[in-house]
């Protein structure tokens, strides 16, 4: 079959390419698996969300830092009794206010792809001034104090700030470089001037820190992203799937209109069309065999036979469309009864023997005795084999052969085969032939015009009984059908039930 796209009317019902649809949908697919697949960083609209849910999350937590440095100042005072540990938390609560009365206003006026970029600025200058609080604190000294226990009080304190500050800024990149660059540059300085091995020590290990803590933050930065990404993606993907599942209940609500609209035409033209039919096809066979009278002129005669032809032929056109409606709409109602498939293929040959022999068309048989009968619709079983023979006589050339079998099959089933030594059909035509009104094109050529609706009945009514059609052909060879029943439609007769001994009644006993 050819794969070119239909340009029929169906196509306004149900476009099964859809390679033209450019929805919104679709397109925010495919950029959120392109930005995932190359890696290259964000979207502007990304960039917006991830900073808002860093607001967010800043505001909800903006109540820890002040406990942290309240706590750090306590301890500061009770060990060092220095004035200058409170003027630090006076400022480092101040640089954090600052902070947070930003975070406010950006909440406040909201973060667009358009003004993302310069509330990230503000923010990132609010965690330098923040950082340059810590910075301060690892300026101080003690000269009351044990130099060993002052260190690490210090360290421990620059420590939890920076692990504090790195769970906290994780959605927003490089805060925690800019937080904590000014204590590394401070504690540096503190070292060179010092010269003390403890303070070399406290830079090294808080550097390291930093540089762990900034991987960790960049780690956990990326998997959000990635989270975020997917639940766009998951969110389009449900639209898509939305926009599918409307045109999919629109284009069902149209065929479902379409159908009515065909049923209630077949319906009222059935009767339109019978009527006038009926009438042509008796006046026309009056005509022919001269029933009333000669006719004068011989060739008044041919045309009545033709007409005769043409109204049966169009009655039978008419009568398979409406087979194939009733079949389509589920309102084909089988009369099952017990029924022989040996009887009915004989019957039958014997319905077109005389078709065939107008063709000098030999039709050989090849049955199975024994065959036990069937449960089926005998009037539609007659049907199939009708069909498949008058097909077989109809695309046989004149002095062929026709071999009709009929037999058990490997399930149990039973089966009636008709092979012809016919033109054949190329096996890019086999769908074409077993479609609604679908013939081939060297058969067309080869023998008389049909509807094209009897293969098409053939596997409905086989498909009712449970049954399978087969249709196998090679070019130039033949063809063979094969309509087969299944297994549970076979009536096997039980053995008689011999030397059984009767159960006699049981006796009730009164009182």
């Amino acid at each position: 079959m050819s794969d070119d796209v239909s340009t029929s009317t169906d196509k306004n019902v149900v476009d099964l390419t859809r390679g033209h649809r450019k929805t919104a949908a679709t397109k925010a697919v495919r950029t959120t698996r392109d930005r995932l697949q190359s890696g290259q960083g964000l979207s502007p609209a990304f960039d917006a969300e991830i900073l808002s849910m860093h607001i967010a999350a800043t505001l909800q937590g903006a109540a820890v830092m002040p406990v942290i440095i309240f706590l750090v100042a306590g301890f500061g005072a009770y060990f060092t009794a220095e004035p200058a540990i409170m003027i630090w938390a006076l400022f480092a609560l101040s640089m954090h206010a600052a902070g947070v009365l930003l975070v406010r206003s950006a909440q406040r006026s909201g973060i667009t792809p358009a003004n993302q970029q310069r509330w990230r600025h503000l923010i990132l200058v609010a965690q330098i001034a923040m950082g340059s609080a810590w910075a301060l604190f690892a300026l101080q000294s003690c000269a009351t104090c044990e130099q060993t226990t002052f260190i690490s009080y210090k360290g421990s304190v620059l420590l939890l700030a920076v692990s504090i500050s790195a769970m906290g800024a994780m959605l927003l990149r490089q805060a925690v470089l800019f937080s904590f660059l000014p204590t590394v540059i401070a504690l540096i300085y503190v070292a060179i001037s010092s010269r003390h091995m403890l303070d070399v020590g406290l830079t090294a290990v808080f550097t390291t820190a930093l540089v762990f803590f900034i991987y960790i933050t960049n780690r956990l930065h990326q998997a959000n992203v990635k989270l975020l990404s997917f639940q766009t993606e998951k969110d389009d993907l449900i639209a898509e799937l939305e926009v599918a599942k409307s045109l999919s209940d629109e284009a069902r609500r149209r065929a479902e209109e379409a159908n009515m609209a065909k049923s209630r035409f077949l319906a009222s033209m059935s009767h339109e069309l019978r009527t006038p039919l009926n009438a042509i096809l008796g006046f026309s066979e009056v005509m022919a065999t001269e029933v009333l009278g000669p006719l004068n002129n011989p060739l008044y005669k041919e045309y009545s036979s033709d007409i005769h032809r043409s109204g049966k032929h169009l009655l039978d056109l008419i009568n398979e469309i409406l087979d194939l409606s009733r079949i389509e709409a589920g309102k084909y109602e089988l009369s099952e009864e017990t029924i022989s498939l040996l009887d009915i293929a004989e019957e039958s040959i014997g319905m077109i023997q005389l078709r065939a022999k107008s063709k000098n068309i030999r039709i050989d048989q090849q049955f199975e005795t024994g065959l036990p009968p069937v449960w089926a619709d005998e009037k539609a079983i007659r049907q199939v084999v009708l069909n498949l023979l008058s097909n077989a006589v109809k695309f046989t050339p004149q002095g062929g052969e026709i071999m009709v079998k009929a037999g058990w099959t490997a399930g149990g089933g039973q089966y009636i085969s008709i092979k012809d030594n016919g033109p054949g059909i190329p096996e890019n035509e086999i769908p074409i032939v077993l479609s609604a009104f679908g013939q081939g094109s060297i058969a067309i050529k080869s023998a008389e015009q049909g509807t094209g609706l009897g293969l098409p009945i053939v596997q409905a009514i086989l498909a009712k009984h449970g049954g399978e059609f087969k249709l196998k052909s090679r070019l130039r060879e033949g063809t063979e059908v094969i309509a087969i029943l299944p297994s549970s439609r076979v009536l096997e007769s039980l053995p008689a039930v011999s030397e059984t001994k009767a159960v006699e009644p049981r006796r009730r006993q009164f009182a």
